[in-house]
């Protein structure tokens, strides 16, 4: 995975994100690729800066919480936090973290995913979830969707039922329906109050998006 521009992109934690980056994998997914962390990771420190929380620990997992890619399609993506917060155990045991500083970024990694389904319990996983989540909505959200299906063949739209009226919605086999599916769902479940502020203004977007692209077709 390319790491250059560190300092810019990974301020104040830059010699962590230096140690840390060359660990994951660089699989080519665009949605999942350095900036996707460079993202999470900035959010994350918006939050933390309101919401408190261990900077370390919340850096340490916002950079290692997608270091085992899984594609959207495979059978084990339910595991891939689990399969990620193992690794990224290993990874800070191979650089001397201590047991609980470890046990913390498991449980924030384990826990950010919305596929797993699992109840973030500590400021930092909560925060962490609410970073990931936010680069799941609005525009960019509305891109990385349309990346990804792309990536897993699938159509833009259904052009007979666009808006899924007369069948069940398919976001494997639609894009557009992974807006209903999945996406319009995120902005609810925010666990932080700066995270939900941001949630809803990004909501707002990923709607516009949304009615523009159903107006265009």
């Amino acid at each position: 995975m390319n790491t250059v521009c560190l300092p810019a992109r990974f301020a104040p934690h830059e010699t962590l994100a230096a140690a840390l980056l060359p660990h994951l994998d660089d699989t080519g997914d665009g949605s999942h690729d350095l900036s996707h962390i460079a993202r999470v990771f900035r959010n994350a420190m918006r939050i933390h800066e309101r919401e408190g929380g261990n900077g370390r620990i919340l850096a340490a997992a916002a950079l290692l919480h997608d270091c085992v890619a899984v594609e959207k399609n495979s059978p084990l993506r339910t595991q891939a936090s689990r399969l990620a917060a193992d690794r990224a155990a290993a990874i800070l045991e191979g650089l001397g973290w201590s047991d609980t500083d470890r046990a913390a970024v498991h449980h924030a990694v384990l826990t950010h995913s919305f596929s797993a389904g699992l109840v973030p319990e500590t400021r930092e996983a909560e925060i962490l979830q609410d970073a990931d989540r936010l680069d799941a909505i609005g525009a960019v959200g509305a891109a990385r969707c349309f990346y990804t299906a792309a990536r897993m063949g699938s159509a833009l739209y259904d052009p007979a039922d666009p808006l899924a009226e007369n069948r069940p919605l398919d976001d494997r086999a639609y894009a557009l329906d992974h807006f209903p599916a999945k996406l319009f769902r995120l902005a609810e479940g925010f666990k932080t109050a700066t995270g939900q502020a941001m949630a809803r203004e990004r909501h707002a977007r990923l709607v516009a998006i949304y009615g523009q692209f159903l107006d265009e077709i």
